[in-house]
């Protein structure tokens, strides 16, 4: 009998044993499914969150185009066309060139007074349009500031430097005109005036439209015969060109460097065949740099008496 007892109850021992280690299994199992479900569920979370994340790309942000000298934002640009190259370089292009109109300013040269004192005078302004465009073809996501290089140069003239600037001369040239030709010669004479005792120093630039200005009525100017494609007409300021081409072939004489300079479209007569320089406002325009290491000055006078023109370039003693 206690056999029999002790069977049954090894019986009932091993029995309870293996439903307890069954539903020890079985729940085991249920908490490693339970914690892979959430571990599945977190990484698909993060996949999702990932594919919703935005990508930042350049055409989708706006840019801040900032002046280099002072910071100030000049302007806001979205890029909407950087993938399409070629239309993104033109549209890049032409927005350079337009805050380049509105920034560019040409050097006011230093003239010299009666007294031999520096008066006027006013730096010169540019955009470097190329460097702008190059900034522009290499935006990124990160940085959201452009530089606009903006770049100022002063007239290169002193009072010590200019001391006796007038001593020697480099270079001088003479043309005629008919006395009798009051209203042109009026335009010569006034122009002349205008770049006589021009000082540049070393490495600045002349314009003859900027140093000369607009001629108009209101300044002075006559009606007089100028050449407009090949033909004689009346306009303001006719004569003007023969002070240009004048101080062209004095400067070049001197050997300061043209960066500029046209043909008239017919042959005039106060100067040999091509060593002429034509000039209109808002048009064709005589540009010259001081390439020397010192300074010059510019001399022109108009003898409406005697129908001679003369420029003179010339530069102090001890710099040559």
């Amino acid at each position: 009998m206690k056999k029999v007892l002790g069977a049954l109850l090894l019986g009932v021992t091993i029995v309870s044993a293996f439903i307890a280690y069954s539903m020890y299994t079985n729940h085991s199992a249920k908490q490693t499914a339970a914690i892979e479900q959430k571990q599945a569920a977190k990484k698909a979370e993060k996949k999702t969150e990932k594919k919703k994340k935005p990508v930042l790309k350049v055409e989708d942000l706006t840019y801040q185009l900032k002046d280099s000298r002072t910071g100030q934002v000049m302007k806001e640009f979205k890029p909407v066309h950087y993938k399409d190259k070629d239309i993104y370089d033109q549209e890049i292009k032409q927005l350079a060139s337009e805050l380049a109109k509105g920034i560019d300013t040409p050097m006011q040269n230093i003239k010299m007074d009666a007294n031999g004192s520096l008066t006027g005078g006013s730096k010169q302004i540019i955009l470097k349009e190329a460097e702008l465009v190059k900034n522009l073809q290499n935006l990124n996501t990160k940085q959201l500031d452009v530089k606009v290089p903006i770049y100022e140069t002063a007239p290169n003239v002193t009072a010590a430097s200019a001391q006796g600037i007038a001593d020697v001369s480099l270079a001088s040239y003479s043309t005629r005109f008919r006395p009798s030709d009051t209203s042109r010669n009026r335009n010569v004479q006034l122009s002349a005036e205008a770049i006589n005792n021009v000082v540049l120093g070393p490495g600045d630039s002349f314009s003859y439209n900027q140093t000369v200005g607009e001629r108009t009525a209101e300044r002075g100017y006559q009606p007089a015969p100028e050449i407009i494609n090949k033909q004689l007409v009346m306009g303001i300021g006719g004569g003007i060109c023969q002070t240009s081409s004048t101080l062209f072939n004095a400067i070049d004489g001197a050997g300061l460097q043209v960066t500029a300079r046209s043909h008239h479209s017919k042959h005039v007569g106060y100067v040999p065949a091509g060593r002429d320089a034509t000039v209109s406002w808002g048009g064709p325009d005589f540009k010259f740099t001081n390439n020397k290491d010192y300074p010059v000055i510019i001399k022109a006078y108009a003898n409406v008496n005697t129908g001679v023109l003369t420029v003179d370039v010339r530069t102090s003693q001890r710099s040559i």
